[in-house]
C-alpha cells in the first residue's frame, strides 16, 4: 500500500550544516527527504522524540568546549599510561 506524499515540511538551516549532513546521508544512500521521513516515522511509531536529549552538566560542557590537545605517543603503552593515570 502506497501512501500519498501530499504534505511539505520546510526548514531553513545553515548551508554548511546542510552540506555536511548531505555528505553523510549520501554515503548512506539516503536523501534529506528520506532522512526527514524516517525521523517523522520514528516519532509517530514511538509517540515520543526518538533521541535522548540532555543538557550537559558544567563539567561535561567544559570538556566539550575545551580545546583539544594534540598529544602524540610513541607507542600504545604511553597512551594507556597517560589515559589511566590522568588526574583532573
Amino acid at each position: 500500500m502506497t501512501i500519498a506524499k501530499d504534505a511539505t515540511v520546510k526548514s531553513r538551516i545553515n548551508s554548511d550544516l546542510k552540506d555536511k549532513v548531505d555528505k553523510v546521508l549520501n554515503s548512506l544512500g539516503m536523501t534529506s527527504s528520506e532522512a526527514i521521513r524516517l525521523f517523522y516515522n520514528q516519532i509517530a511509531m514511538r509517540q515520543e522524540f526518538p533521541l535522548e536529549l540532555k543538557i550537559p552538566n558544567q563539567e561535561t560542557a567544559n570538556a566539550l568546549n575545551a580545546p583539544l590537545e594534540n598529544k602524540g605517543y610513541d607507542n600504545v603503552d604511553q597512551l594507556f599510561d597517560d589515559v589511566l593515570n590522568e588526574t583532573n
